[in-house]
This record gives C-alpha cells, structure tokens and sequence, in this order.
C-alpha cells in the first residue's frame, strides 16, 4: 500500500526544481530588456508591446497546453514548452548578432517616438515562439496538485512560489553582473538560453509522470516516444479524456469568480512591470546593475513572504482571509513607486513583496481545490489564458500611459487590486476549508 501511495504522489522536489530554473531564465531578461529595446530603437510602448507579444501567443497555447497535460500527461507537455523556451532565447540571440537596421520611423503624440529596427522584429518573434509554448507555469501547477494532498496543498503551493522566487533572485542579479562585462546583453541572454537547455534536461531525467491516468491508452514502442511519456498505461478511465465545454466550468463553484481574481491581478503587476522599469531608467536615470539588484530583492523579499511568513499565516488564517489581506498590502505598496526617492521605492518592495506572498500562494491553493481532479488542467490552462489576457491589456495599458501620466500610472494597479479585495470577499462557503484551516 506505500509502495502504491508513493507511485501514486511523486516528490514535488523535481517540479519545484523545473519551476526555479524556469523563472531563473526567464527573470535574467527582466532588468536589461528595458535598455536593449530603447538601444535597438523602440520606447516604453515598444517595450510594452514586445511583453504583450508573449502573452498573446501564451494566450492561444496556455488552454491548449493545459488540456494537453490532461490528456496526453503533465510531463510531455512541460517539456514540449520548455524547448520552446529554449529555441526561443536562441532567436533571441541571434538578433542581438544582427546589425541595426531602420525599418520604420514613427513619430507620434499618442505612441511617442520610435524605430522599428530589424533586430527588434526577430526580438518579438523570439517572444512569440516562447509565448506560444509557455504553459510551464499552468502545467506546472496542474502538476503540483496532482501530488499534493489537502492538508498539505496551501504550504506545497507555498514552496513552489518559493522556488519561481528565488529564481527571480538569481535571475535579476545575474543579469546585473553579467551586463556589466564587456558582452553587454549577449551574456544574460546566453545564460537564459543554457539555462533552458537544463530545464530541458532536467523534464527528461528527473520529472516522473504525475497524470498517468489521463490520457488514451495509445502503445507505444519506439524510444522517442517513452522519453517524452507515452509509454502504455493500463489505467485509462474514458471519461477523463473528453472534452470540457466552458459552460460546465462557468457551472463549477467558486471556479468563475477564482478565474475573474486571476485575470485582475495579472492585470495589476503587469502594469507595474512593464512602468517601474521604464520609470527608473527615464526619471531616477538607474543603471542596469541598480535595476537588477532591485528586482533580486524584491524576490528575495517574496521568498521570505512565500516560507515563514505564510507558514506562519496559513496557521492562523483561512486562504480566503489571506487573499483579501494580501491584496490590501498590494494596493498600498504600488502607491509607494511614484516616490522619487529610491528609500520609499524599497518601502513599497517589502509591502509588495508581503502581500504578494500571502495573497498568491492562497489564491492558488483556492483555484487548485476549487477545479478538482479531472478538470486540474483545463482550469488551469484558462487561468493561464486569462492571465495572457490581463498581461497583454496591462502591458499595454502601461506602455501607453506611462508615457502621458508618468508615475501617476502606478495609481490603476492599485485600484485593481482594491477590486481584487472587494470581489474576494464574495467568495463564500462553496468551498469546504481543508482540514486543519481557520476561518
């Protein structure tokens, strides 16, 4: 019976090893993507609109990748999108080989001023090919629940905000130390593209399949087909691989209002990433190696937020009560990056950071007991959906405003995130709390 049990709930240590390494190369790009797009010609609506070009593509994969993972099994799927990833930094590296070529000119009182160079096209299709791929993050938490028992789900989401995190430590401040070396932003974005080769190798090696039962028995003989998971399985039930109608989701309890919470506060931090590095290198003149050690802070302190302090909090407080307090702590620390001094800016770091970690990992745990078993995939991978949604809509929104309003763009992130306290509150008893959980 242990032996059944372990087969059945693999160590969540492999996925939370996979999570870390994605956000690793993915953060890397985080503190100089600012400066290579005003380099190449384009401003903050460029650089919003390269952003919003990933999460329009992530958009059409996010769903499809989802369904996916239940159907054909988490682990295939992961991989599929981590080689995504990977070819994709390796466009990215060959525009940033390519000389500077003007394409256009546009000069606008609406869109500001700008040039579209021919490296900044292979840029967004760089961006495109890791969007369309990019359900890492959907699958994984599919994934993660999949192994997790109820009592232990809030604090196993928990660590895997943990890990991504500290992925975004790295990350930034790797960036930092390998811009300032005389290959510029040819060495953050070489170690991106490694780095997604050992995600790579760790899904093959390291990932044992923690779906099996989810997709159609199909026999498979040949050697690439059991590397990427398609080995028989004997379990197969015929109603798991059917198809799922949005009408039954919209019926499931709580899992509507959950997926509209998501969408916002993707909303909400899209805004402030796509303005807070605009609003540091054009107003407080920061360098790269400043920027970078910002962001590795800011992840620093969500780690923090993400281990102790949840562990702490989840003791005492219902995930409800934490999503509500957590977006509270949001809405006030976005109001402290239209300071002009960088002490206030670090003031609002520590409060994003703790609403951040109290609210996200809660808010995951809701969703995740909220869409249950056979359906863990597809709500998912529609929450990845309207995340894409929310990213593109806020990318833009703060490309475009940034540039009339300035600081003053920071003020919408934080009404979003009062609307993400008031709609949480409305979250009721449909969900019965795990074992163990306060009210």
């Amino acid at each position: 019976m242990d032996r059944e049990r372990h087969e059945q709930a693999p160590s969540i240590a492999p996925i939370l090893a996979v999570n870390f390494v994605g956000t690793l190369g993915f953060s890397i790009v985080l503190p100089f993507l600012v400066y290579l797009v005003t380099r190449l010609g384009g401003n903050a609506l460029v650089y919003g609109v390269m952003g919003a070009t990933y999460s329009f593509f992530q958009l059409v994969g996010a769903s499809i990748l989802g369904r996916w993972s239940d159907r054909y099994g988490r682990r295939r799927i992961l991989l599929l999108s981590q080689l995504g990833t990977a070819l994709s930094w390796g466009l990215f590296l060959v525009a940033l080989m390519l000389p500077v070529t003007s394409l256009v000119r546009v000069e606008s009182h609406a869109l500001g001023a700008f040039t579209l160079t021919v490296p900044l096209i292979v840029l967004f299709a760089a961006r495109a090919l890791d969007g369309i791929t990019g359900g890492n993050a959907s699958v994984a938490n599919a994934y993660l629940a999949d192994v997790t028992t109820e009592e232990d789900r809030a604090a196993n989401f928990g660590r895997l905000a943990i890990s991504g995190n500290l992925g975004f430590v790295v990350g930034p401040a790797l960036a930092g130390l390998l811009g300032a070396t005389a290959w510029a932003e040819m060495a953050p974005a070489t170690a991106a593209f490694l780095i997604s080769v050992v995600g790579c190798v760790m899904i093959l090696v390291g990932v044992p399949e923690s779906h099996p039962c989810a997709r159609e028995r199909i026999p498979a003989r040949s050697g690439t087909q059991r590397v990427l998971g398609q080995e028989p399985k004997d379990c197969f039930r015929g109603t798991e691989g059917r198809k799922t109608s949005l009408a039954e989701i919209a019926r499931m309890p709580v899992v509507p209002r959950l997926l509209v919470l998501n969408l916002l506060v993707f909303l909400a931090f899209n805004v402030f990433y796509v303005v807070f590095p605009m609003y540091v290198v054009r107003a407080m003149h920061w360098t790269l190696a400043q920027t970078g050690t910002f962001f590795a802070v800011l992840s620093l302190l969500m780690v923090v937020a993400q281990g102790p302090i949840l562990k702490r909090a989840a003791m005492r407080w219902s995930e409800r009560v934490l999503v509500i307090g957590g977006s509270v702590l949001l809405a006030v620390s976005f109001l402290f990056f239209r300071a002009s001094r960088w002490e206030w800016l670090y003031v609002g770091a520590v409060l994003l950071a703790l609403g951040n970690g109290l609210m996200w990992p809660s808010f995951q745990s809701l969703l995740s007991r909220a869409a249950g078993p056979r359906l863990q995939g597809t709500v998912q991978g529609l929450a990845g959906s309207g995340a894409a949604i929310a990213s593109i809509a806020g990318l833009l929104i703060g490309g475009v405003l940034f540039g009339s309003l300035g600081a003053d763009v920071f003020n919408l992130p934080a009404m979003v995130s009062l609307l993400v306290c008031i709609l949480g509150m409305g979250i009721g008893n449909e969900l019965a709390p795990a074992e163990g959980e306060r009210q």
